[in-house]
């Protein structure tokens, strides 16, 4: 435990050099990494164990003594069998549990265990197709956890608790389950048997209490939404026990229910409160609360972080951002779960935004929104390689990269927000909710209904932020002449995997008493851009709002103003120069060009088209000195060129 311990406070200081904001992101991360190691089975990593049937319902009665590592009890999985010839089904299950009996219709089954995490179970006969049935498995035992993982029993002030946490592999610890992201048990109920001085926690609607003998009573939950294996979880000890009640968007109320250590009553109360907030604004910005017949709650454990336990995150604190990050799982992650590891910035990355976005609703500090931003800027930054994408599946600690899957990941989603604007963006989340609700989502049906949004293709967005590494640095050169300010934009990619990465770029003008904020569309390296603005300004700032993942510097350089790199009008050649009287071009490019001659002050002294042939201009009422020449295609695209007269 040791050795864990400082592991993880390596980690968190590293992180926090890079991160002014992301402490409670770490301890997220940190408490899914850390809870399958030991235990990781690949061949478990997407998949479940066997597809020919279909989980309907599972019953789950358990008997926990918080003081003791042990579980004892009966398991009855309701199955749709979705195959001819069935009459065998595997299930992923830990063979460090000993299972007294497995049951089917009163009479005993035989069973294997090949390996360590394989059950296979055998009927006496074939099952028919599109047959709903059940079985009971009946074990009891020691089971196996990573580390603070799975099935952890634990004390807080000296009282036994005990519980555990799943993701991303760690049912298969504890319960006879399919392991897989595609597979959800459409409902369950939950009876934990425990001593009279527990309380016990779980997914969904708490039913009540019923006594069994003199020292015990069993705990009832039900939940009647679909859910998928590694968000079913207990806890025990001697909670107390509130409720808030939460005003819904659509005029209905919900309770908040909050199981938590009697020592930390006071701040759990506040907290919770706090989070009602939260809840109500996701309820309004997205859809619906999505298990709003029954509850959201929390209940608080002993590793350092959370987890979005369905209808009820499990949480060792109760600060803003970690109650916002787990709340926002169950939209993300919960009614909508990615459907392969690979794709877990769908749900942390989410979840780690909309963190961000009820800090831009709420804030609990006047700069808390550009914090939340910076922070997690600094940490993109830190390092020049990472997709979003996991290119690891077989690594915990790569599914559950915090710079990756969560800080990435969310401004993979507010770099969207920029580059489609507030109303196409929210909307196609809404859409994608809807259409996935309860099932399982990969990265591409989410860019679909982006797409259909807001009408733009997002092809070459997500191969750049989404599988490609790393991030941009610009070099902004900026200069002003008259009301026309140049502005010239490079760009370095950190990784060769992106040669380039198109976004619109912002930047802002200013003289300490105007400004003008401008957008460009960046879409090629070395572009040109002319601005006019109503004033002189002294200073441009590149990105004020933080809209991009990226690193930047931005000079005031005139010498831009004379600068000729654009294709197009490489193909003009003006002569002589310097001239005395008559300035020739000859246009061989096939565009046509608008030609503006201005004096060094930026005064226009010549206005007129270039076509596509020869022109002559007489310049004989010129004073000497230095002129500019800007040409405009119609494209907008801008440059200019210095000539002398003599």
């Amino acid at each position: 435990m040791k050795s864990i311990i400082l592991i993880l406070v390596n980690v968190f200081l590293l992180q926090t050099i890079f991160m002014a904001q992301g402490d409670l992101e770490i301890n997220h991360y940190c408490s899914k990494a850390h809870s399958a190691n030991g235990y990781f089975n690949p061949k478990h990593i997407n998949r479940s164990s066997d597809d020919s049937y279909d989980l309907k319902y599972y019953r789950f009665e358990w008997t926990i003594d918080p003081a003791i590592y042990y579980i004892s009890g009966t398991v009855t999985p309701y199955f749709s069998v979705e195959s001819d010839g069935f009459n065998q089904m595997a299930f992923d299950f830990s063979k460090k549990l000993i299972i007294d009996s497995i049951t089917y219709h009163g009479q005993k089954l035989t069973y294997d265990q090949p390996s360590a995490y394989k059950l296979m179970v055998k009927f006496p006969a074939q099952i028919s197709n599109g047959t709903i049935d059940s079985i009971s498995i009946t074990y009891h035992g020691a089971p196996p956890s990573g580390g603070l993982g799975s099935f952890t029993q634990s004390t807080h002030s000296g009282t036994p608790i005990l519980w555990t946490l799943s993701a991303p592999f760690g049912s298969q610890d504890w319960w006879p389950c399919k392991n897989g992201l595609d597979d959800k048990i459409d409902s369950i109920d939950v009876f934990i048997t425990t001593q009279n001085a527990y309380k016990a926690a779980s997914n969904g609607t708490f039913m009540g209490e019923k006594e069994v003998n003199a020292a015990h009573k069993v705990h009832h939950w039900k939940h009647r939404y679909p859910i998928a294996p590694y968000l079913v979880a207990i806890a025990v000890t001697n909670y107390s026990v509130f409720t808030h009640n939460v005003e819904l968007s659509d005029g209905s109320s919900m309770p908040m229910v909050n199981y938590v250590y009697p020592e930390n009553l006071n701040n759990a109360t506040s907290g919770t409160l706090a989070n009602v907030k939260a809840l109500q604004f996701f309820d309004s910005l997205f859809i619906d609360y999505p298990f709003k017949k029954e509850k959201y709650g929390h209940t608080q454990f002993g590793w350092g972080g959370g987890m979005e336990h369905q209808t009820m995150s499990f949480v060792t604190n109760f600060d803003w951002g970690l109650l916002a990050h787990e709340l926002a799982h169950q939209w993300f992650g919960d009614l909508v779960t990615c459907g392969n590891w690979e794709d877990v910035w769908l749900n942390e990355g989410f979840a780690t935004y909309l963190e961000g976005l009820s800090r831009e609703r709420h804030p609990q500090n006047p700069n808390d929104w550009f914090n939340w931003k910076r922070g997690k800027v600094n940490s993109i930054i830190s390092n020049p390689s990472g997709s979003v994408k996991v290119d690891n599946v077989s690594s915990v600690s790569r599914i559950f990269n915090g710079r990756l899957s969560y800080n990435k990941g969310s401004y993979l989603l507010h770099m969207l927000r920029w580059k489609l604007g507030d109303e196409p963006f929210f909307r196609g989340i809404r859409n994608y909710l809807n259409d996935k609700s309860y099932l399982f989502a990969t990265t591409p049906q989410f860019t679909k209904h982006l797409e259909n949004a807001s009408g733009e293709s997002l092809s070459e967005f997500f191969k750049d932020w989404y599988e490609g590494q790393g991030y941009p640095t610009y070099n902004i050169k900026w200069a002003q002449s008259g009301n026309t300010v140049k502005i010239k934009i490079e760009q370095t990619t950190s990784h060769p995997s992106v040669s380039f990465f198109e976004m619109p770029v912002e930047i802002k003008l200013s003289n300490g008493s105007e400004s003008q904020f401008i957008r460009l569309d960046h879409s090629s390296n070395g572009q040109i851009f002319d601005v006019d603005i109503p004033f002189q300004a002294t200073q441009a700032e590149f990105d004020p709002y933080l809209w991009l993942a990226a690193k930047h510097t931005i000079t005031k350089d005139n010498a831009i103003l004379s600068s000729l790199e654009d294709d197009a009008l490489s193909n003009i050649e003006i002569s002589p120069n310097p001239f005395k009287d008559i300035l020739n071009f000859v246009n061989i490019s096939n565009l046509d060009f608008d030609c503006t001659i201005m004096d060094v002050s930026g005064k226009i002294v010549k206005k007129g088209k270039l076509w596509q042939n020869k022109e002559s201009i007489d310049l004989s009422h010129l004073t000497n000195g230095m002129y500019f020449i800007k040409l405009q295609e119609n494209n907008g695209k801008i440059n200019l060129m210095k000539v002398i007269k003599n």
